[in-house]
């Protein structure tokens, strides 16, 4: 079984200091919270800009400071920017740090309701459009799936020469409007990907440390931190993304599994093949 790799999604577009007043939002927390992260055991660092105030942008001006100040601090890591950001931002808007050639970028594969009046929009010609500017630049993605659709719609481009090898998913589940964590959901998925494909979990809420379990028993590997999640147990708040990579790391370790360096995680990925 491959070493195990742990993407930690620092902040997000939606949660905030008044849920948890560790959230990270200008450049210096950003930069500290990523190199403790590292510290902990994280590889890939999942990365959303937002403004001081904590206003999420795409602004590729802003999203430069923030990837300069971690690559200072955390050199090795692997850092994924986040082609999603808000719900309502355009297909130009949400490109906009692909132009800083970043090492990884996300892919999303549907469209979800994400509660309330708000809806993530990604069309299918927006995920060719993403997929072409994404594989262009060299840039290895991840496959961000939130239900089956997304998995069966990553697939069929796959098949139709969209998007190309390696194929590497993401099962970002419990949101509101997508599916569950529960055991059967991420089965469903994992079962529904090719066998040479590579995933990751990411559980929202308190779905994130039982998904990660199970994809730590199965060979997967799993993300964590604040954007999903701010909780460290029911009722206890995290003071940091690394008390939240430290509790993975201390699954793996009970299963017997070992984590995956940087340097692991890009022989893993598969990364030298991008298209």
């Amino acid at each position: 079984m491959d070493k195990l790799i742990i993407t930690c999604a620092l902040t997000g577009a939606e949660v905030t200091k008044q849920l948890n007043p560790a959230i990270p939002y200008t450049v210096e927390e950003m930069a500290r919270s990523a190199y403790e992260a590292v510290q902990a055991g994280a590889s890939i660092l999942h990365i959303h800009a937002r403004h001081d105030d904590g206003t999420p942008t795409q602004d590729a001006a802003r999203f430069g400071q923030i990837l300069d100040a971690i690559r200072a601090r955390c050199p090795e890591a692997i850092l994924q920017v986040s082609t999603g950001s808000a719900t309502g931002m355009s297909r130009e808007e949400r490109l906009q740090p692909l132009s800083l050639q970043p090492e990884m970028a996300t892919l999303d594969c549907g469209t979800l309701n994400f509660g309330g009046d708000e809806i993530f929009i990604n069309t299918e010609n927006d995920i060719i459009a993403f997929a072409h500017a994404i594989q262009q630049r060299g840039i290895y993605k991840e496959l961000e799936c939130f239900e089956k659709g997304h998995v069966d719609m990553a697939l069929r481009l796959h098949r139709k020469g969209v998007i190309t090898a390696p194929l590497h998913f993401s099962f970002v589940l419990g949101v509101n409007g997508g599916m569950t964590g529960e055991y059967r959901d991420f089965r469903f998925l994992r079962d529904s990907i090719p066998e040479d494909a590579t995933y990751s979990v990411a559980g929202i809420g308190r779905y994130e440390f039982p998904l990660a379990e199970y994809a730590i028993r199965d060979g997967g590997h799993v993300r964590v931190g604040f954007e999903d999640n701010i909780y460290l147990e029911k009722g206890v708040l995290a003071h940091s993304n690394a008390q939240l990579v430290a509790k993975a790391v201390s699954l793996a370790r009970q299963a017997g599994r070992l984590i995956a360096t940087p340097a692991e995680a890009r022989r893993i990925l598969r990364m030298e093949a991008k298209g």
